[in-house]
């Protein structure tokens, strides 16, 4: 099993990297900050307005170091990679089972079912611990149509009704979310909100989801896998839509149940936060905040559901890229989503 690495982010605007004696160094205001071995990185995520020299440029890409570029509020902009890693012969497989249906069908059936799952495990978890009885039976209702809808995508003959599931699935799911939380300060949901959002909850929640893309498309290029080469999610230039496709299965256990806790815990000030013509954003301490519950809860354990054996949360998106190269080589017979117990 691959050694957890660490993500570097770059938070503080006006930041500069450099390299020094195979270190990645950092200096804010020309006092450097901090100073980290390359040894123990895998990828740097700048945000905001950043400088990199030259030397740390290459010397990321002679020791396959990715660097993501995105905004302040976390919209991505450009990567920067080595040379591509793993077997061209992987991404021919992954390309020719593109316009295999029977094998694209089987992995989107899987996928949405295994996310309704895992969303349904989220709802239970905090049922069990709701005070009102009618919030709680009305969470668990939800859960039980949410095990309904699960049961159609066995007569889907496409991935297009699939989707049409998987958006009615999610209704549900959102539209007890707000039940959920219990913040202090009544932070609340209301409704999903992406491009922008429009309250704190969207706005953490679209950042997390975007620290998990990010690390989903180092693991997949690691195995040699191509993330724009999706199945659920259409292709679309400029799309990283097999990555999408696994973050499915991910969002609802390793996204939403940290973003809820953070809440209930009372863990957001109202300086975590700016808004911007009616959009709401994580402020730079904000940023630093969410990055730093992530990268702990990256850390944590747990027994991996297929392999039986201890990981470290920050691997699942490497073990879920493996065994699906794992099926393309035929080494396994079907895709085994990350379902969480």
């Amino acid at each position: 099993m691959k050694k957890l690495l660490e993500t570097l982010y770059i938070t503080t605007p006006e930041s500069y990297l450099f390299e020094r004696n195979g270190n990645i160094c950092v200096a804010i205001g020309g006092t450097e900050k901090a100073s980290v071995p390359i040894s123990q990185v895998d990828s740097v995520v700048l945000f905001g307005k950043n400088t990199m020299s030259t030397a740390l440029l290459s010397f990321c890409a002679q020791h396959d170091v990715t660097i993501s570029f995105l905004s302040e509020n976390g919209f991505f902009q450009g990567r920067m990679c080595g040379p591509v890693s793993g077997n061209v012969l992987l991404r021919k497989r992954q390309y020719e089972s593109l316009a295999d249906t029977d094998f694209a069908r089987t992995f989107a059936a899987d996928l949405l079912f295994c996310k309704i799952r895992n969303s349904k495990s989220v709802l239970m978890r905090y049922a069990r611990a709701a005070s009102d009885e009618t919030v709680k039976q009305g969470i668990l209702a939800s859960a039980s149509d949410l095990t309904e809808i699960a049961k159609k995508l066995d007569c889907c003959t496409d991935i297009d009704s699939m989707r049409g599931i998987e958006g009615a699935a999610a209704s549900i799911y959102f539209s007890h979310f707000d039940d959920l939380l219990s913040s202090p300060k009544g932070y609340r949901f209301e409704v999903r909100s992406r491009r922008p959002p429009l309250n704190e909850v969207n706005a953490v929640l679209s950042f997390v989801y975007t620290l998990l893309s990010h690390d989903i498309r180092s693991s997949m290029e690691t195995i040699g896998l191509d993330p724009a080469a999706g199945y659920l999610h259409t292709l679309r230039p400029g799309r990283s839509s097999f990555a999408l496709d696994i973050m499915e299965e991910l969002r609802a256990p390793l996204c939403d149940r940290m973003v809820i806790s953070m809440f209930n815990k009372d863990q957001f000030r109202t300086q975590n936060f700016i808004t911007d013509f009616g959009a709401v954003y994580l402020s730079e301490k904000g940023r630093r905040k969410v990055i730093e519950q992530w990268r702990a809860r990256k850390r944590e354990t747990i027994q991996h559901p297929f392999l039986k054996e201890k990981i470290s949360i920050g691997l699942i998106p490497y073990t879920q890229s493996m065994l699906f190269a794992r099926v393309l080589r035929g080494d396994l017979d079907r895709y085994p989503p990350f379902m969480w117990r």
